[in-house]
């Protein structure tokens, strides 16, 4: 499972082929992912904006970007974690994804950035 620490925040994805939601044939490969976000420090801080890099081996790279995740802004107390599950689409079945989240601390209003591990989206069997 990868994993990243950056000021104490602990980011670790698993990443899933969606079997039932692709179409290989027609160019169709969805993924899932399972993040979770664990604060390790002991400053509350709140979790702003997301920003993706997404590189499919028959595609162009492409940038997505956001507020929250999946509809929340979610805010980590020391020693809590959240996690959620999003998804990816590629046109092939080898790709990557990596990025980062634009986090606010509670206390006195600074930002900073937690790293998030790249992982590979691989159709099974694409890779040994």
């Amino acid at each position: 499972m990868p994993t990243a620490i950056s000021h104490e925040f602990r980011v670790s994805v698993l990443a899933r082929y969606e079997a039932g939601q692709s179409e290989p044939g027609e160019g169709r490969f969805l993924f899932s992912y399972r993040i979770t976000i664990a604060n390790g420090g002991h400053r509350a801080a709140q979790l702003l904006h997301r920003f993706w890099t997404i590189t499919d081996s028959l595609a162009p790279a492409r940038e997505v970007e956001g507020p929250g995740v999946v509809g929340n802004v979610p805010v980590l107390e020391p020693g809590e974690q959240f996690s959620y599950t999003s998804y990816c689409d590629l046109r092939s079945g080898l790709g990557r994804m990596r990025g980062r989240y634009r986090m606010r601390h509670l206390d006195d209003g600074s930002e900073f950035d937690v790293d998030i591990p790249a992982f590979d989206l691989h159709f099974p069997y694409t890779a040994n």
